[in-house]
């Protein structure tokens, strides 16, 4: 025990963050310094905090606890500084902020008022098991932007309860907890705000109608919630959005033809939920900066429409399960150089699988399975040997291919089904044509004895 105690301070005294000290410079003032003490205590009494840093903690202190200046030094005045981050949680040795266990808390609602100039709060892996509120965390000065909680799932409560002056808050992260109940109207008057995201909470309830007074927002991830209704015609006037995730959550009706307003969009997931039975939506092609387009899960159907030539920049579209039917446009092999992953399984596609595919170079994943396609695939060995395993044909009992081509296609790829040789099935469809179309018996019989003795030569 004494080695691995001796270990763990070795380690965290290496992580220390330092700043050079001189006669001149201004020590964190008493309140703010044992605070910090405070809390690193609650979220981690198995360290003695206090011994490893027992000086000044803007001139050592751990990774994590980050000080700046506020009232800039002068040639009479060293100036004030103050802590400005509070990062919580080890994450990694390019990140190894101070560590907390399992009996992680937090020892007054009211400490984080202690710090008037704090502009970032996170916290990632610390409320494992012991409940906190976020009421816990209600109280801050004006200047926050940042208040991050990542896989803290012991953290409950609502955002109502994050009632403190939080005018200027940039980026509001909660994933990964207990945290459930609506967003507040209130929410969507945090002009400075350019993050939400709320993904893999309890959060249920509608979207806010005033979303559109998020002027600033660029990333809305609100995925794995229980999160109803409509979405809000008025998200088409966030004009700044990158990214929208409403995945895995129970939203119905239509998509607002508003979205096409969505310019700058590059990730759009509303894949997984209740969406109406009116087909892919046409105005996706305004959407040109788009990379990654996931419907999969919403029972859409209709056809895949052509729509790719102004969407050359898509690597990810994933239309799993949508009720689709007719062909695979050809044009997506033909525009969409930059993708990747391909995702048309378990629907009701048919006809052939479209050999423009080839011309993807950057494909690595291609999901067909569970459909109605049928025909010779034709690619070649040097695709099949690319894409590998994630080449998935099963389920598409009209498909075939050469023989050779088979074999080579089993050698890097498990997943393709009971694909039949082509040149079997397309004689046997052969023989059956030319019986049903000669006009006498003895012509059939002709005919039929033509046919089986190329066969037998085969």
């Amino acid at each position: 025990m004494a080695e691995i105690s001796y270990n763990l301070i070795f380690f965290i005294s290496l992580l220390m963050s330092t700043l050079t000290t001189t006669d001149s410079q201004p020590s964190l003032n008493s309140v703010e310094q044992e605070s910090v003490y405070k809390i690193l205590d609650s979220l981690n009494s198995d360290i003695s905090w206090r011994s490893l840093f027992p000086d000044d903690l803007c001139s050592s202190a751990p990774h994590g606890v980050v000080c700046g200046y506020t009232t800039l030094p002068t040639e009479t005045d060293p100036g004030t500084v103050n802590i400005l981050e509070l990062n919580f949680g080890y994450v990694s040795d390019h990140n190894p902020n101070p560590p907390c266990n399992s009996n992680s808390t937090i020892p007054d609602p009211f400490i984080f008022s202690s710090f008037p100039y704090l502009r970032k709060l996170f916290f990632y892996n610390c409320f494992t098991q012991r409940p906190v509120s976020l009421q816990a965390f209600s109280q801050f000065g004006s200047g926050l932007e940042e208040l991050v909680f990542i896989d803290n799932p012991s953290l409950f409560g609502s955002l109502t309860e994050v009632n403190g002056d939080v005018k200027y808050l940039k980026r509001l992260v909660i994933t990964g907890t207990n945290v459930s109940g609506e967003i507040p109207d209130g929410f969507c008057d945090l002009q400075n705000l350019e993050e939400l995201t709320l993904c893999r909470n309890n959060f249920s309830g509608k979207l806010p109608e005033n979303l559109s007074n998020l002027k600033t927002l660029k990333i809305l991830d609100v995925s794995q919630n229980g999160f109803v209704g409509n979405i809000p015609a008025s998200i088409g006037y966030l004009t700044e959005l990158i990214k929208l995730d409403l995945g895995k959550n129970q939203f119905s009706g239509e998509f607002p033809a508003s979205m096409k307003g969505l310019k700058s969009l590059e990730l759009l997931d509303l894949s997984h939920n209740n969406f109406s039975r009116n087909g892919i939506p046409l105005f996706l092609s305004e959407l040109s900066k788009l990379k990654g387009l996931y419907l999969s899960g919403n029972d859409l159907g209709g056809v895949i429409p052509v729509i790719w030539g102004k969407l050359k920049g898509l690597n990810g579209i994933g239309f799993s399960g949508l009720g689709l039917v007719g062909d695979i446009p050809s044009s997506i092999g033909l525009f969409l150089v930059n993708l990747s992953y391909l995702g048309l399984d378990n629907n009701k596609l048919t006809g052939k699988v479209p050999i423009e595919f080839e011309r993807l170079t950057n494909l690595n994943e291609l999901n067909l399975k569970n459909n109605n396609l049928s025909g010779r695939i034709s690619f070649s060995a040097k695709f099949v040997s690319r894409v590998g395993k994630k080449l998935r044909l099963d389920g598409n009992n009209g498909l075939c291919a050469d023989e050779r081509v088979i074999r080579s296609f089993h050698k890097v790829n498990g997943n393709l089904g009971k694909l039949k040789v082509c040149d079997m099935v397309e004689n046997s469809k052969s023989a059956l044509l030319h019986v049903s179309s000669s006009s006498s018996t003895g012509h059939k019989v002709g005919h039929i004895v033509v046919v089986m003795f190329v066969w037998l030569l085969i």
